[in-house]
């Protein structure tokens, strides 16, 4: 299989609250013309990184999707704003949202349009995103994106009832995070090591997951994040959309369910055999989904 080309820039981003120049970093694969529409990816976390999605290359390799991948502000190689620590007034949807129009407005897509691809909290911003209908929009991917966070909680806590009686009872997060991570989140043992880059970007600057999550994946103590519903918004979403999820979801399918009767136009589909990273565990199965429906006519 042949080498795609890769391209990879920065683009400035200045928002009044970060009190300083602010750049997101991005990388595009595949041959990015005027006739190709690309598939701009939404990373989670708030602050994993891009690395962990990267085989949606293969959509470049299989049906010649352009991938434009970033990493959002605040981790990996763009700004890093740890001074901003807890400030909710700064870390917002609005934040990210503007982030992704001056990124798609700086790579020229409006006219020719483009996808977007949002996995975990990368689909409550992709969701979000779309319910503002932006001109150039032409199809949308939510995978493992609650639509619910009360709901998302509801989950977690019969997930955690599932676990050893001893791990429940560890303090905190720590032990009890490891095994809900192993279980529910990457069934892949060991972890690819692109997952792993994941959480080691939050490890190392947790600013915006701390600030707008909370400590783990089933406490919820931010701001932005708590009682988000964002399924309320979903009949503006005025795109082709396709929701994805694992039968061990995180992201169980009582929290995703309301996107399936609330967008208009829209396909759902779980895997087997598969937890919050269906794009690893279930890869192929996963790919010719995305792939078929993406280059699907409109």
């Amino acid at each position: 299989m042949a080498t795609q080309p890769t391209h990879e820039g920065e683009v400035s981003f200045d928002d009044p609250g970060a009190g300083k120049p602010c750049k997101t970093w991005y990388k595009i694969t595949g041959k990015s013309d005027a006739k190709s529409i690309p598939l701009v990816v939404l990373h989670g976390g708030p602050g994993g990184g891009h690395e962990y999605l990267t085989p949606l290359t293969d959509l470049c390799d299989e049906h010649a999707i352009p991938v434009i991948f970033y990493d959002q502000i605040g981790c990996g190689r763009s700004t890093h704003l740890q001074e901003k620590m807890g400030d909710d007034s700064f870390w917002t949807f609005d934040l990210f949202v503007e982030e992704l129009e001056n990124l798609v407005d700086h790579l020229n897509l409006r006219e020719r349009g483009f996808y977007v691809l949002g996995q975990s909290w990368g689909g409550l911003l992709g969701s979000t995103y779309a319910s503002r209908q932006p001109r150039g929009l032409r199809k949308l991917v939510l995978v493992s994106s609650p639509a619910s966070i009360p709901l998302y909680l509801e989950g977690c806590k019969n997930l955690l009832a599932q676990l050893p009686p001893d791990t429940r009872a560890t303090e905190a997060f720590q032990e009890a995070a490891l095994v809900f991570n192993k279980k529910y989140v990457c069934q892949i043992d060991p972890m690819p090591e692109p997952v792993q880059t994941a959480f080691k970007h939050l490890k190392e600057d947790p600013t915006s997951y701390l600030t707008m999550q909370g400590p783990s994946e089933f406490v919820i103590t931010g701001t932005a994040f708590m009682g988000w519903e964002g399924y309320k918004f979903g009949h503006n979403i005025n795109v082709p959309t396709l929701l994805i999820n694992g039968k061990d979801d995180e992201v169980q399918s009582s929290c995703f369910e309301p996107w399936f009767w609330t967008i208009p136009e829209v396909r759902w589909v779980t895997f087997d055999d598969a937890s919050h990273m269906s794009h690893w565990e279930q890869r192929d199965r996963f790919m010719q989904l995305t792939g078929a429906f993406i280059t699907a006519a409109e």
